[in-house]
């Protein structure tokens, strides 16, 4: 928050001073949370309860953060749609629809590779056919 001093009048600045004086008041007056999360955890053992019964969260701990997922770039289409050139793929992700058609019907995925770009991605023939696998 930046305040402007010198915009401000005698009754403003006077309010301003009284305010931040209120406000320091209060925070000497308050306890270190660690003190006060210790004094409520012992408080609620002695009389025969759990913080987490009482809060209801995990009060005891601060909550696991979850892991920032890297968010991967961009690729160079390696598969493009012979028929409607808009229709491309990385060879990353699931294979689309206009793909899996193809390959329906007896086409390879390599056959769709873009001219002197890349090599076919690993395991063409198992790409958007489900494999199961058994256990033994």
């Amino acid at each position: 928050m930046k305040i402007d001093v010198d915009a401000l009048t005698s009754r403003e600045l006077d309010a301003l001073i009284a305010a931040a004086e209120k406000r320091r008041a209060l925070l000497a007056r308050r306890r270190p949370i660690a003190v006060v999360r210790a004094e409520l955890i012992a408080f609620a053992a002695d009389c025969g309860y759990r913080i987490e019964e009482l809060v209801g969260t995990q009060a005891t701990q601060a909550a696991p953060r979850k892991a920032a997922r890297r968010k991967s770039g961009k690729v160079a289409a390696k598969y493009r749609d012979p028929h409607n050139r808009r229709n491309t793929w990385s060879g990353r992700g699931r294979m689309p629809l206009w793909l899996v058609s193809k390959t329906r019907q007896g086409l390879s995925a390599a056959d769709f590779l873009i001219p002197g770009l890349a090599k076919p991605t690993a395991n063409t023939r198992a790409i958007g056919q489900k494999t199961v696998f058994k256990g033994g």
